[in-house]
C-alpha cells in the first residue's frame, strides 16, 4: 500500500473562479509558490468547474501534488464518477492526478461499487492516491475494508477541522492517526470566523450558504 508523503500544507482553491477572479486566483498561486506550497485541493464542482480550469492553467511547468474530488452531486456510482473524472482531467489539463477523494458519502450507492471505480482508475493509472471527504469514522473504516480487499487502501481522508470546528479530535484524527492514513483538514479559520471578518459586517460562507453553517 502506497502512503502519502507530501508537505504538511496544501491551498484549497474552492475561491479559484469564483469569489476570486483569475487575477486573484493567479496571486494567491504564486504566493503559495513562494511559501513552499506544492499541495493544490479542488473539486469538479468548485465554481463550476472554474476552479480546475484555473488551476490547470498555473499549474503547467509546475511539480505539483494535485487533489481534486468527484461525487458531491449526482452520486456514487460509477457512471457519475468517471463521467465527472474525465470532465475534471480536461480542465485541469491533466492525463492523471495525485489523488482523488469522493468528496461525500452516499448512503444510496453500494461503498463496494464506489470502491471498485476507484480501484480501476487507480489501477489504469489515472489516480495515484484514494481519498474521502466529510465521511464519519465508520465510514472511512468500512471503506479501508473494502480498499484493502481490492489490493488498495485509502490514502487521505478531508474532514473540517479548526479551533471552533473540533469534532474530528474525537474519531477522525486517531483513526487516522492509528491507520497511517492522511489527514487534509479544511476550513481552519473557521469558514472566515476566526478571522474577525464578520465582526466587521463582511460577508462570507457563514453567511452566504447555509449549509455549510449547519455543519
Amino acid at each position: 500500500m502506497i502512503q502519502i508523503t507530501q508537505p504538511r500544507l496544501a491551498f484549497g482553491c474552492m475561491q479559484f473562479g469564483g469569489a476570486a477572479d483569475a487575477t486573484a486566483s493567479r496571486a494567491m498561486f504564486e504566493a503559495c509558490l513562494a511559501a513552499g506550497i506544492r499541495h493544490f485541493d479542488t473539486a469538479c464542482g468548485y465554481s463550476d468547474g472554474a476552479s480546475e480550469t484555473l488551476l490547470g492553467q498555473f499549474a503547467r511547468g509546475h511539480d505539483l501534488f494535485i487533489a481534486t474530488k468527484v461525487g458531491y452531486h449526482g452520486g456514487a456510482g460509477r457512471a457519475n464518477l468517471l463521467a465527472q473524472f474525465d470532465a475534471s482531467r480536461k480542465r485541469l489539463q491533466m492525463d492523471s492526478v495525485d489523488l482523488l477523494y469522493l468528496h461525500r458519502f452516499d448512503p444510496e450507492t453500494p461503498l463496494q461499487d464506489t470502491l471498485e471505480t476507484f480501484a480501476d482508475l487507480q489501477a489504469r493509472g489515472l489516480v495515484r492516491h484514494i481519498g474521502l471527504s466529510n465521511f464519519a469514522a465508520w465510514q472511512v473504516m468500512k471503506a479501508q475494508a473494502i480498499a484493502h480487499s481490492l489490493g488498495t487502501c485509502i490514502a487521505a481522508i478531508q474532514p473540517m477541522y479548526s479551533l471552533v470546528k473540533r469534532q474530528a479530535e474525537v474519531e477522525l484524527l486517531p483513526m487516522a492517526a492509528d491507520q497511517d492514513i492522511a489527514a487534509f483538514t479544511y476550513s481552519p479559520l473557521g469558514a472566515g470566523l476566526l478571522s474577525g471578518k464578520y465582526t466587521q459586517g463582511s460577508a462570507g460562507r457563514l453567511t452566504e450558504d447555509s449549509r455549510y453553517a449547519t455543519r
